[in-house]
């Protein structure tokens, strides 16, 4: 097959390139990124060495460029990694993350109608339906579950899940959608929470944690986010939205103290600072319909990970 991977500089899209090629090593991969701050094309420099692997540097609202790309290529599968996906950054300035994760999404569905593909599948997450109460732990987020955004980035994404829905309804083009919970794992752009806190640690600078760090999120291994998506483009039914996770909920405070651990840096590092507005409380999905329908589950315990993504790093800062 031959796969068009957007965003494929970035944090996950990089990740799911080497899983490709790794374990599909006959299919083709064609990555398509702009290279803005969050995209580094020294990630892919060992897919470079693939002769089944090609980079082009493309903006994905770009629609002439994306329809000759498509025109050259006539891909089987697009995964739509490419968006905007800072939280921050989607309150500082909200424009290009409408520009990016809706406006591209468009050009790249309109495309991949013309060029016939026979699977969309746009890489979502689970923060589109909002946050969960502290205090029931019992309640999860099902496919079912209604949109309610906090954020400007989440606000986008779903936008674009929804639009991506209409292009099956209306179109009939065939699409699925994955949402998943936060991932963590080797190559990720060091604004998020484990890489910074990871890099702050290494050099015995004050860690930043917002709030109280009671803010719950649940963390899978990017190896694991991959092979869900992976088994979605090949086993999953168009039309459909699969929740992505691992079980396993730990509070931002949890996280950074496990960091400390690992490296022997002492707890007086931790700096709280003023929580960021709409700060999600929590997010917990119940992933119980792929493992179901498509018999995939995550393989990696989060002390294996977090073992992975530090050596990853500590290797990065030598």
């Amino acid at each position: 097959m031959r796969i068009i991977v957007t965003g494929g500089a970035g944090f996950i899209g990089t990740n799911f390139i080497y899983y490709e090629l790794n374990n599909h090593p006959e299919d083709e991969i064609i990555c398509i990124d702009n290279l803005t701050y969050a995209g580094n094309l020294n990630n892919l420099q060992g897919a470079l060495e693939n002769l089944n692997f090609s980079f082009i540097k493309a903006d994905i609202t770009d629609e002439d460029k994306i329809d000759l790309i498509f025109d050259k290529y006539r891909p089987d599968i697009v995964v739509n990694f490419a968006a905007e996906s800072h939280v921050d950054r989607s309150i500082s300035d909200p424009t290009i993350f409408i520009k990016t994760n809706v406006i591209g999404t468009q050009v790249l569905m309109n495309a991949s109608r013309k060029y016939n593909v026979s699977r969309f599948h746009q890489v979502s997450t689970d923060e589109v339906y909002g946050d969960l109460p502290l205090d029931k732990p019992e309640l999860l987020f099902l496919e079912s579950s209604p949109v309610k955004t906090s954020s400007p980035y989440s606000s986008s994404k779903a936008s674009a899940d929804l639009l991506v829905m209409s292009y099956f309804r209306t179109f009939g083009l065939p699409v699925t959608i994955s949402r998943c919970s936060n991932n963590y794992g080797p190559y990720q752009f060091p604004e998020k929470l484990i890489p910074l806190m990871i890099g702050k640690a290494i050099n015995d600078e004050k860690l930043p944690v917002y709030g109280d760090g009671k803010n719950v999120r649940d963390w899978i291994y990017v190896d694991d986010h991959c092979s869900a998506i992976d088994t979605i483009i090949r086993k999953g039914k168009p039309g459909e939205i699969y929740n992505v996770g691992s079980n396993n909920e730990k509070n931002n405070l949890e996280i950074v103290n496990t960091i400390l651990d690992m490296l022997n840096k002492p707890k007086k590092l931790i700096s709280f600072v003023a929580d960021r507005p709409g700060h999600d409380l929590r997010y917990a999905i119940d992933s119980s319909k792929i493992k179901k329908e498509l018999g995939w589950c995550p393989l990696t315990t989060f002390s294996e990970g977090m073992r992975k993504t530090i050596d990853w790093y500590l290797e990065q800062d030598k």
